[in-house]
């Protein structure tokens, strides 16, 4: 979907400047064990599936809505895989906004619907080995997360604190 009326009304008063945003993003393991990404429309780079969290969405809905959304797919949610955020989840689009995401991430298994985007954001649907993601064009916070999620299936991940008093 495109920017949500409630991002556009942020955007008209604020320009372009930095936004931190609750977002949400689906994991989809295929039967082989491979990751479902998207070649997302403004970077061209490969991402999992996932937006923004809207007022008054809960997060599992805003992941169940987003992945429908951008890969056709309807899913139930299996649990929490991870809470990320940091320097690697800053991104600029090509329009000049600027956002920083807090992003949870679930882990979900499809239940209806086909592989197919139903969201102009979505160029491609492809699913991925973990060795696949070296030769790919991955945004910096997928670089950094997608291998983690192949290396701690079934517990939930999350950053240290190095904040110190």
């Amino acid at each position: 979907m495109p920017i949500s009326n409630y991002l556009r009304d942020l955007r008209n008063r604020i320009g372009h400047d930095l936004l931190i945003l609750p977002s949400v993003t689906g994991i989809l393991f295929d039967q082989d064990g491979r990751i479902l990404l998207m070649r997302h429309g403004d970077t061209h780079d490969w991402v999992a599936p996932g937006g923004s969290i809207e007022p008054g969405e809960t997060p599992a809905d805003a992941t169940v809505r987003e992945m429908w959304e951008e890969t056709g797919f309807e899913v139930s949610l299996k649990g929490i895989v991870g809470v990320f955020g940091g320097p690697e989840f800053l991104v600029e689009y090509s329009n000049g906004d600027k956002c920083t995401y807090v992003m949870t991430l679930f882990e979900c298994e499809v239940i209806g619907g086909k592989m197919q985007p139903n969201d102009p954001e979505t160029l491609e649907l492809r699913y991925f080995s973990k060795d696949e993601l070296r030769k790919i064009s991955l945004s910096p916070w997928a670089r950094k997360i997608l291998p983690l999620i192949f290396e701690t299936k079934n517990r939930p991940i999350f950053e240290a604190s190095r904040w110190k008093p």
